[in-house]
């Protein structure tokens, strides 16, 4: 299939059609940045050809030169084959609109916690300037770290993950971004590899898939690190250990907000007591929660 096309398509619109038909032929799961064939072949075809993301309509209709061809179809080809994230495919990702690189040493990001951050985290905190200290658990490729430094100019972040793969990719976005000044990456399991620090604000976007859903993740989702995503049986093996060492890493007043998937459920079941506050995200308040130093035990 991919080797008559050669000969056949001519212009971008020609290699969409094409990419949407192979796609949806495959049956393709789309999750790490687009929703559906059309989105994903129009963003991989717009980067490949360096052209704006956000304007396809102008170039539509535009002849492709040999090279480009080769290349367009080469990306599909290894979407459909492979089953690469696009993310991996192109070694970026985007989150609120910021840029981030990515490879196969971390998971792509995605997370709720963004969107918190772009408004300061408002009105659990009202003062963004006097936020001192953050801490970014489970740092993946950075991404959080970075978006809270830039949501908090005032702050110092530390950024802290297990894996040294991953703080590599970490590494390259903090330098991309100019903030290895206020960023420091730390390789750690959990709070481990710290001294005394306390902190104003912890994130954390840890592991939170469990044994059963593991089993049945998409083929895609494969392809990101195990390590960043299984946590147990129940999907809280890392979150427990969060919530028992929080307290002593929180400053006077300090915050925990921490994104669990689809354990809600779960998580209440095993923490009665606890005050969760469940912070409302573009896709509902079942996903991340917050606790105050004072609330945990």
């Amino acid at each position: 299939m991919f080797t008559s096309a050669r000969a056949e398509l001519v212009t971008l619109r020609d290699h969409l059609r094409f990419a949407v038909s192979r796609f949806t032929e495959a049956g393709l799961h789309f999750g790490h940045g687009s929703d559906n064939a059309w989105d994903e072949a129009a963003y991989l075809s717009l980067h490949a050809l360096h052209l704006p993301l956000d304007r396809l309509e102008p170039f539509l209709d535009a002849r492709l030169l040999p090279r480009e061809r080769e290349t367009l179809l080469n990306l599909y080809q290894r979407r459909v084959e492979e089953r690469l994230p696009a993310a991996y495919l192109t070694c970026e990702a985007w989150l609120l609109g910021h840029r981030f690189y990515v490879d196969e040493r971390v998971i792509v990001p995605r997370s709720f916690i963004a969107e918190l951050l772009a408004e300061t985290l408002s009105p659990w905190i009202s003062a963004p300037k006097a936020i001192g200290r953050v801490l970014d658990l489970c740092t993946g490729s950075g991404c959080l770290a970075i978006l809270a430094a830039l949501a908090f100019p005032e702050a110092q972040v530390d950024a802290i993950d297990i894996s040294p793969q991953a703080l590599a990719v970490a590494h390259r976005n903090v330098d991309d971004y100019r903030l290895a000044d206020r960023i420091r990456l730390i390789e750690s399991d959990a709070f481990a590899a710290l001294t005394d620090e306390t902190y104003d604000l912890i994130l954390a976007n840890p592991p939170y898939v469990d044994a059963e859903a593991m089993t049945a993740l998409p083929l895609e989702y494969r392809q990101e690190p195990a390590l960043a995503l299984a946590s147990g049986a129940d999907g809280l093996d890392f979150t427990r250990r969060l919530l028992a060492e929080a307290k002593s890493r929180l400053a006077p007043g300090g915050i925990l907000v921490v994104e669990i998937g689809h354990n809600r459920v779960a998580l209440e079941a095993a923490y009665p007591r606890l005050p969760f506050t469940w912070l409302e995200t573009a896709a509902g308040d079942s996903f991340v929660f917050l606790l105050r130093r004072e609330d945990l035990p």
